[in-house]
């Protein structure tokens, strides 16, 4: 099903890649890649979204369980649907040639439903010199003031750490971060994306089934 609309944005051009249907992925001049996937199996979210405590919570651990960081993770509207609004960072899995290793952020809407679910998700890699937006915002706010426990779950362990210096407000001052550009991409997927109404009718999703063995 092809769930969502509108996803392919002004500044991305179709992306040819095999193992999927042509018009679901986009590239845009600073390597960012927009796609759209819809996976025909009950949602893995660990709760429903209207339990916004549990669900940042689990998805914090999830996410630092995979060696990444969660920067946050709300309940909107995509389409007129309940979606859940994510922001997170990995490692780049691999340096790039001539390039210190980096991170990759990640945007993305889920947008659930009782027996499936569709995402749209844009991906923005660290490029050439890394970590500048970090050192910055270090010298500004202090080291004491810079690192923090994490808002959804203070005892979680490892992965990438939660800082200040992913905060949106700084985005301003770091237009081309490509945390900056996940947002601003996010930002205008709200306003882009409708969703297919044969997929809005489908039955609503209100937390996952109990004993759902990939929670």
């Amino acid at each position: 099903m092809r769930a969502l609309r509108g996803a392919g944005l002004p500044g991305y051009r179709p992306l040819d890649h095999a193992g999927g249907p042509p018009g679901d992925a986009w590239l845009n001049d600073d390597g960012d890649v927009l796609s759209v996937h819809y996976f025909d199996l009950p949602p893995d979210l660990p709760a429903g979204l209207d339990d916004g405590p549990a669900l940042r919570r689990t998805l914090t651990h999830r996410t630092a369980r995979a060696g990444g960081g969660l920067i946050e993770a709300s309940a909107k509207r995509l389409g007129g649907l309940p979606a859940l609004r994510q922001i997170l960072k990995l490692p780049l899995p691999l340096p790039l040639p001539r390039q210190p290793s980096g991170q990759v952020f990640i945007g993305s809407f889920t947008v659930p439903r009782k027996g499936c679910s569709t995402v749209v998700k844009v991906q923005a890699p660290e490029r050439g010199m890394t970590g500048m937006r970090e050192a910055v915002v270090m010298g500004e706010v202090g080291p004491e003031a810079y690192f923090r426990p994490h808002p959804y779950a203070p005892d979680v362990q490892g992965g990438l750490p939660f800082h200040v210096a992913d905060h949106a407000q700084w985005d301003a001052k770091f237009p081309e971060h490509p945390l900056s550009r996940v947002r601003r991409t996010l930002d205008a997927l709200t306003e882009a994306v409708t969703v297919d109404p044969a997929f809005a009718a489908l039955p609503p999703f209100t937390g996952p089934a109990v004993g759902d063995s990939r929670l």
